[in-house]
């Protein structure tokens, strides 16, 4: 029992409504546990408000979701491909829960067609510039998303609370009781769905569980400086279980001369990728882009002097067809009609930068007409090349030479808490009454995120936590 700021404080005391429920986040997840906890109270006609809280300013809320392309890992919005659950298990190094992978397949289709039906368009684009598992995309990203769902959830009776940390759950004889504020105001609360996300914005917590760096590792989305794993904090204070990898997280290459949201930059298996010697050190072709960027980006960071790689390519790289989808930078790469002019602008070793391109080069026999950036080519670097390279190996060879610098930059977490396919959060095994959680602040990762899935997966098992919640307190 957790009685910090109330004391033996009774219902009444608490607030005229006995029924309340409060959502903490305003991200995919909680503005779908917002709006489908508020449709079923007015469904059953049930005497429960709902409130959704979040730690920004109206300016700043939305997490991850409002700079987030959201693909969504769907053969259609209608269906999930057959693999989708086995996929998900191999992704996660089969450390994962089934029954929450078969849940997310199962519900996905009909969570979509919600969405749809509260004003957000589908299509289905073409990803980056690699193909691989077929994905729909909302119009407009997850901005359309944020807003549609926004105006929904007020236009259905949600109250929107900005500015507002929270810091604690209150709970009395093993019952929720409400939100504790980082200002000391307690928000009265019968059910609360935690929605805040991961912890990629609390330095200390990085620094625990990704060891040296990982304190300072940039963020994808400068929003989520505010995602620093308060709502973990808040449900482990009760007992709440862990789940998922502490040590893993969800990383990108980005190019760090870019002040856009998220500038990934997905052109490096096209050339190679050197550190400041002028060295490459992995496989640029070893799979699709979703396959290697995790471990890249990664590498970059905690694994290369300076913390900064560069991609280096020729001038074919620019007679890709759409090359540019492969880059959300809006600053052009730096430029040479020499490598040794190219090096002096990037600060990388030209001597080291010549004898790798040489030996790469050299490697390159294979028949460059074979080139496809949209699939494993099978065109690889032969003979003695350390590290190899599988695909898409084609000498650097034709000015001007291109360059674009590299930094890794974390998306979100993936340790977090424990959950069941009822969105419930666990305590030994049991659900915790009233508490619910959905999105990045739960477990369910390990190895890699599965490709374009978090997003799905906070709709989905949003949606789930706040119908439960309102269930909850109508039973």
């Amino acid at each position: 029992m957790d009685r910090q700021g109330i004391g033996k404080q009774t219902d009444a005391q608490m607030g005229e409504r006995t029924f309340q429920i409060v959502v903490v986040g305003q991200g995919a997840a909680g503005l779908a546990a917002a709006l489908s906890a508020a449709e079923e109270v007015r469904r059953k006609k049930l005497s429960v408000s709902v409130t959704l809280i979040d730690k920004a300013s109206v300016d700043d809320a939305g997490g991850n979701t409002r700079w987030t392309p959201a693909y969504m890992r769907m053969a259609a919005p209608d269906r999930v491909e057959p693999s989708f659950v086995h996929d998900m298990l191999e992704a996660t190094q089969f450390k994962g829960d089934e029954s929450y992978f078969a849940d997310l397949a199962r519900e996905a289709p009909a969570t979509v067609q919600w969405i749809a039906a509260h004003g957000v368009e589908f299509h289905q684009p073409t990803y980056y510039l690699a193909k691989g598992p077929p994905r729909i995309q909302p119009v407009g990203g997850g901005a359309s998303i944020f807003r549609e769902l926004t105006c929904a959830a007020e236009a259905t009776g949600v109250t929107l609370r900005h500015s507002c940390a929270a810091e604690g759950l209150v709970s009395q004889d093993g019952a929720i009781r409400g939100v504790r504020l980082a200002d000391g105001e307690i928000v009265p609360a019968n059910a609360v769905v935690l929605a805040c996300g991961g912890f990629q914005g609390n330095a200390a917590m990085m620094r625990e569980h990704f060891g040296a760096g990982g304190d300072v590792v940039p963020l994808l989305a400068p929003r989520a400086r505010h995602n620093t794993g308060d709502g973990i904090a808040m449900a482990r204070a009760l007992g709440a279980d862990a789940s998922g990898e502490w040590d893993g997280m969800h990383s990108e290459p980005v190019d760090p001369r870019s002040r856009n949201q998220a500038p990934v930059m997905l052109l490096y298996p096209y050339g190679i990728v050197v550190d400041r010697a002028g060295q490459r050190f992995f496989d640029e072709g070893a799979g699709l882009v979703h396959e290697t960027w995790e471990w890249f980006s990664r590498q970059i960071h905690f694994g290369v002097e300076g913390r900064e790689a560069y991609a280096v390519l020729d001038r074919r790289a620019l007679d890709i067809p759409d090359w540019q989808r492969a880059t959300r930078s809006e600053v052009p790469p730096f430029e040479s009609d020499t490598l040794d002019g190219l090096a002096k602008l990037i600060g990388v070793d030209a001597s080291g930068l010549a004898a790798t391109v040489a030996a790469y080069n050299a490697a390159c026999t294979g028949d460059p007409q074979k080139f496809d950036a949209t699939r494993c080519d099978g065109l690889a670097a032969a003979g003695s090349l350390q590290p190899l390279k599988s695909n898409w190996a084609r000498a650097i060879a034709e000015p001007p030479f291109l360059c674009w610098p590299l930094i890794g930059a974390i998306a979100y977490t993936f340790g977090g808490l424990a959950t069941d396919v009822r969105a419930r959060v666990l305590k030994d095994g049991v659900p915790i009454p009233g508490l619910y959680a959905a999105g990045e602040i739960t477990g369910h990762f390990y190895g890699t995120a599965p490709n374009a899935v978090s997003v799905l997966r906070a709709f989905v098992f949003g949606r789930i936590a706040g119908r439960e919640a309102a269930g909850y307190l109508g039973s």
